[in-house]
């Protein structure tokens, strides 16, 4: 994948799409066809393919069609994925907030709406997820300062609806690693502070939800970097995903060595804290804002 934030201009592809387009490149290789076999079938350049097999652009049925033609498909096998085809080309509920979401992080709300782990490493703020409006919305008018009004809550809507999936019944597991250094980063003022706080004591009490603390205390560590998010799905099809930004640019890695790094950084940091210590600290943090 290893996509760059420079690359806005693609169609963000939803999770489905992902797993179709592997199942696509597999069913090709499978029948012993190239990249080339492919694109003479489709009357169409070689790049064509591969776009459609990384879910680069939408899975257009009739395309989808002729290719499992080609790739030797029953036609019982063919009706089956065309109809998965038209499904992974409907647009997520996101899409109705892509005004104020730029292409390259609606590829980000797909990935979190799809996985099955979501481990997040946050040295600045409290991650999206765990936000509560008010802080959300102190955190979005700080990142966007010149942005009006309108703008400001339809940002602050499509963060707090991203929330939805921590009550889903297959929700899935989230574990965040934060520094100590957030919660002292006063966003919104004492009163949203506590609120914040408030949040994250509640939710660390869910099945489903872990959040560890790095204290001050832990001193220089392997994960004192950007903030970097993995995602891991049930699928087979789709392997482990990482996304990482820095100030002028954002990338999601899924090469092996890369996933691993993060992975090994994330399970490092959270040895350097326990669940009692993270609530201990959450809860002495709270009474400093009270």
């Amino acid at each position: 994948m290893n996509e760059a934030r420079s690359g806005a201009g693609t169609s963000a592809p939803t999770v489905l799409r992902m797993i179709l387009g592997r199942r696509l490149q597999d069913m090709r290789v499978n029948a012993g066809a190239s990249l080339e076999d492919a694109a003479r079938a489709l009357r169409v350049k070689p790049l064509t393919i591969r776009r459609l097999e990384k879910a680069e652009v939408g899975l257009k049925p009739l395309y989808v069609e002729k290719l499992l033609q080609t790739y030797g498909a029953g036609q019982q096998e063919i009706d089956e994925f065309v109809a998965l085809a038209e499904r992974a080309n409907e647009p997520g509920w996101w899409h109705a907030y892509r005004d104020v979401l730029p292409n390259w992080f609606t590829a980000y709300v797909s990935l979190e709406t799809g996985a099955k782990t979501l481990r997040t490493y946050e040295p600045h703020y409290v991650t999206g997820l765990l936000q509560t409006y008010g802080y959300a919305r102190a955190v979005l008018r700080g990142g966007f300062p010149n942005g009006d009004e309108e703008e400001l809550e339809r940002r602050v809507a499509a963060r707090l609806r991203r929330q939805g999936l921590l009550e889903r019944a297959d929700a899935p597991t989230l574990w965040v690693v934060m520094e100590e250094a957030v919660l002292h980063r006063v966003v919104g003022g004492p009163e949203i502070m506590r609120e914040q706080i408030d949040r994250l004591l509640e939710v660390s009490e869910l099945g489903h939800v872990s959040v560890d603390v790095v204290p001050f205390t832990a001193g220089a560590h392997v994960g004192a970097c950007a903030p970097f998010t993995y995602f891991r799905f049930e699928e087979p099809e789709l392997p482990d995903i990482v996304y990482s930004e820095i100030l002028s640019a954002s990338m999601y890695l899924d090469e092996r060595a890369d996933v691993a790094a993060h992975l090994e950084a994330h399970n490092r940091m959270s040895l350097l804290t326990s669940a009692a210590d993270s609530r201990a600290l959450l809860d002495r943090m709270r009474k400093e804002y009270s």
